[in-house]
């Protein structure tokens, strides 16, 4: 039984976003990570889970690609108030999927949410000014995504 109810949490309580480009998904990766890198995120890691299934195990998948997002002021900031026990859940990831060609959904919750609601980091002012300020970061990057069909 898990100690939280997700059915009862909502997207704001998570910090989730969710965006659509119709664009090739190659494009659709280099413009989320100019969208990000531009309000001072940078990209810490990047992988294809799509591409390794599909070489590992003939998973068949579309494709699917991760990039870790990191803003290092909010980094340092959010290791201090959570004793460093935000860092298992470094970096931010913004997720890009294939729909069907030509159309990629773009991914992304708050792991500074996520860490207050799973007690990793406290539920404190400091905490909140460091949610309200990576929020909006984020928001500021996402308002770049071309989402125009």
């Amino acid at each position: 039984m898990l100690p939280v109810d997700p059915s009862q949490l909502s997207s704001e309580d998570i910090g989730e976003k969710r965006a659509t480009l119709h664009m090739d998904h190659a494009d659709a990766v280099e413009h989320v990570r100019e969208a990000f890198t531009s309000e001072g995120f940078g990209i810490a890691t990047e992988f294809s889970p799509s591409e390794m299934l599909n070489e590992k195990i003939g998973a068949d998948r579309d494709p699917y690609f991760v990039l870790g997002a990191c803003n290092p002021n909010m980094a340092d900031r959010a290791l201090d108030a959570s004793d460093n026990r935000i860092g298992g859940l470094f970096p931010c990831n913004v997720v890009v999927w294939e729909e069907e060609p030509g159309v990629q959904t773009v991914y992304h919750i708050s792991i500074m949410k996520a860490a207050r609601l799973l007690g990793m980091a406290p539920d404190s002012e400091e905490m909140a000014d460091i949610v309200a300020d990576t929020g909006e970061l984020v928001e500021a990057a996402w308002a770049k995504l071309d989402t125009a069909e």
